[in-house]
């Protein structure tokens, strides 16, 4: 497999919002009513009336996918000025509360409510979700596999979710908690082959778990109908150059691993329940917590365990053409995640509102 065959795409989940209340709105109809034509089936709606879906064509490389990032959030944010509305990149809204939300009418969403009940009511949380293009299905268990391990690291940078229904959580993302009261979510299962993996769709299929294998929401997934990996752990993220860091150092670490393995190595795996150590770590503290070295059995700054991945992809970084894109990671660990920037500004002014509009802001930096 060539580094060229590793294409991206990039799914977003946004927020609509009043500019004056600040709260969420429920548009989302209008929205893909006025955007249908340039729309296509790119922008689509959520589960709640009050959040929209974009979704990247196939990008070859990570210039492509910044530029398919730009256009669409440039789209949506512009029929949403047009109307009075606009739009949020992070993983939950800092005030708005979830009973007060419109479930979208559609048979899947309704299926999910009627199926999880409360569980599913709560979900008003927003996540990004980044697709590498690996045709072979064996090799995309070996990559979701080894790439687990490095979940957590990847996920500390896209926290954007700090508060929850006007209260400080303690955690900068806590839209993974409320995520992981359903089934499936979470870390991965590890399995020996793509075959493996199948079996086990075919057991929850046949004993009625779930209807068919998108029911499965583990943070790293095969896709079931794209030759892509998933990587589904993060929190929507706020500035287009932060979407774009995280995608590249993502599509870096599976072609490093592809390295390795042409090589005959391979990334040591892990228990899961060590890497769900790192997890909860990633979730309370994103950038400013310590994670677990396991190889050394200590506690290490993120900054710097994220300093030694960025050495471990470094040679294929140039090949990708993603160097310049990788680099502004540096840029957030000295600046933050969108979380740490929401704490300090509402530490700044003690007003929630004054969050959603950095937000804002930032959502629309760059296009």
């Amino acid at each position: 497999m060539q580094f060229e065959d590793l294409t991206l795409g990039i799914e977003e989940e946004h927020q609509i919002i009043d500019p004056e209340t600040r709260e969420l709105t429920s548009y989302i109809s209008q929205i893909l009513d006025q955007g249908a034509v340039i729309f296509r089936d790119q922008v689509k709606p959520e589960f709640l009336q009050s959040q929209v879906e974009t979704g990247s064509e196939i990008c070859r490389n990570v210039k492509e996918a910044r530029q398919e990032v730009v256009r669409l959030r440039s789209m949506v944010c512009d029929i949403a000025d047009k109307n009075g509305r606009k739009i949020v990149a992070a993983g939950t809204h800092p005030f708005s509360r979830w009973e007060d939300q419109i479930i979208t009418d559609k048979d899947r969403y309704k299926k999910l409510e009627e199926g999880y009940k409360l569980i599913a009511q709560r979900l008003l949380i927003l996540g990004m979700h980044v697709h590498i293009g690996i045709p072979d299905p064996d090799l995309r268990i070996d990559l979701m596999n080894q790439m687990t391990y490095f979940m957590p690291h990847i996920f500390s940078l896209s926290t954007s979710s700090p508060f929850w229904m006007g209260r400080k959580t303690g955690l900068k993302s806590y839209r993974s908690v409320i995520f992981e009261d359903l089934p499936r979510t979470g870390l991965p299962e590890y399995f020996e082959s793509a075959q493996e993996y199948e079996r086990y769709v075919q057991i929850l299929i046949k004993t009625g778990c779930i209807e068919e294998a998108t029911k499965i929401w583990w943070d790293i997934r095969p896709h079931p109908k794209f030759p892509t990996l998933e990587f589904r752990m993060c929190d929507c993220v706020t500035k287009v150059d932060e979407v774009i860091a995280i995608a590249a150092l993502i599509q870096a670490c599976a072609a490093k691993l592809i390295q390795l393995r042409k090589n005959n190595q391979t990334w040591r795996i892990y228990r899961r329940g060590l890497v769900a150590e790192n997890k909860w770590r990633a979730m309370k503290d994103g950038i400013d917590g310590k994670l677990i070295d396991f190889g050394k059995q200590k506690e290490v700054p993120l900054r710097f365990l994220m300093g030694e991945i960025l050495e471990f992809v470094d040679d294929v970084v140039d090949e990708l053409g993603s160097r310049e894109d990788i680099e502004y990671i540096k840029t957030m660990l000295k600046e933050g995640a969108s979380a740490d920037r929401q704490l300090r500004k509402y530490q700044e002014t003690e007003s929630l509102e004054a969050v959603v509009d950095m937000l804002a802001e930032e959502t629309s930096m760059g296009l």
